[in-house]
């Protein structure tokens, strides 16, 4: 009765490692900044959408955007992928058009816009030309439009705007590239085998037990030896006549 006792929990341990296997090698989600804030990631990347309080109206200027984000980036934007993602989310967040900083500026040195960490400008979705003639280079910022998703140039000083994205590189062990489907089936593959090997190994020993169980209640056991009647009667005459 032990060993079928133990046989059962066997099989339950390795189905807790079957399924920690499938969520570490297929997992989703990244760590990110756990201050209390609501952090939205994706890809290698987490993003804070500022909401604000419901019954103010949302103002911000480039400085305020960037004090909201201090610690972290003001969003920047590297590719169309990630322009999809900040206005698809934004709907979620806030109510109709929005116009979301762009944590971008215009460097002396290369006499061209740059991000706030220094990254080049490799990609833009500008709404038209990129430096209206209206607006001085040291003056010149650039904000996103939720509903379209394109870039206009704005003043870094006159200009306020009514969205904030905060944004940040995912932890490193979190953001490494995730298994390939490969490996993952392999391991999948591999822990499906041990199951079911043990689970052959867990039923022949349990149809052995039975089996012995069977045998063992039908073992033949010969009953004591009863002398018979003559062999009785002829022992008490000759006990009969011992006696003087």
């Amino acid at each position: 009765m032990e060993s079928q006792k133990k046989s059962p929990r066997s099989l339950t341990l390795l189905s807790g490692v079957f399924f920690l296997c499938v969520h570490l090698h297929l997992g989703y989600g990244g760590d990110c900044p756990a201050d209390g804030r609501t952090w939205v990631p994706s890809k290698d990347r987490c993003y804070h959408f500022v909401h604000g309080k419901e019954d103010e109206i949302k103002s911000y200027t480039f400085e305020r955007a960037k004090s909201l984000c201090q610690g972290f980036e003001l969003l920047t934007i590297q590719s169309a992928e990630e322009n999809d993602f900040v206005i698809e989310y934004s709907p979620q967040v806030w109510k109709g058009n929005v116009n979301v900083w762009l944590g971008m500026y215009y460097d002396t040195n290369s006499e061209g816009m740059r991000w706030l960490n220094e990254k080049p400008v490799t990609y833009s979705n500008w709404e038209y030309s990129p430096s209206p003639s209206d607006l001085l280079p040291m003056d010149t910022c650039v904000a996103l439009h939720s509903n379209s998703g394109k870039w206009e140039n704005v003043s870094c000083t006159d200009e306020v705007e009514n969205g904030v994205v905060c944004e940040v590189a995912q932890k490193a062990e979190q953001a490494k590239q995730k298994p390939s489907a490969l490996l993952s089936a392999l391991v999948i593959l591999s822990v499906v085998s041990v199951i079911g090997i043990s689970a052959v190994i867990w039923f022949f020993h349990q149809k052995h037990s039975v089996g012995s169980a069977v045998i063992t209640a039908f073992e033949y056991h010969p009953p004591f030896r009863v002398l018979d009647t003559d062999q009785s009667c002829l022992l008490e005459a000759e006990e009969t006549d011992s006696v003087p």
